[in-house]
């Protein structure tokens, strides 16, 4: 519960202002043990999952997603031989971030996307 409340803090603390890369390096930190042992095995967790979602509750806008995606790259790079570990956690969490991290992501290109609350988890994008 006290994990879920500072998620939940650090989602909410950053109101209209770019993400900042240490509050996703902080939220993807719940997710080192999945990181650290690589993919597929073990599953990344609760803990891990939430701290995805709460990252994309934090890209209601476009400069956030960007923001986002350029934090998470940078992490990518940091942690090359972790680098694919990263890039799945979205999709094992089922959480659509709205963009792909990879080596050649482009975090210019992506605008803010948003969740469809129909069954399907659609993601509907939502222009500037």
């Amino acid at each position: 519960m006290i994990r879920l409340l500072m998620l939940l803090s650090w989602a909410t603390s950053i109101g209209g202002s770019a993400v900042e890369c240490t509050t996703v390096t902080e939220l993807i930190s719940f997710c080192a043990t999945f990181i650290s042992n690589g993919s597929p095995d073990p599953y990344p967790g609760t803990p891990c999952c939430e701290a995805v979602t709460n990252l994309y509750m934090m890209t209601h806008s476009t400069d956030n997603r960007r923001s986002l995606c350029g934090c998470l790259m940078g992490l990518v790079t940091a942690n090359n031989s972790n680098s694919t570990a990263i890039a799945t956690l979205p999709g094992f969490c089922g959480v659509p971030l709205g963009f792909t991290i990879g080596p050649d992501t482009d975090c210019n290109l992506y605008r803010s996307v948003t969740m469809s609350t129909q069954s399907g988890g659609n993601v509907a994008l939502k222009g500037e």
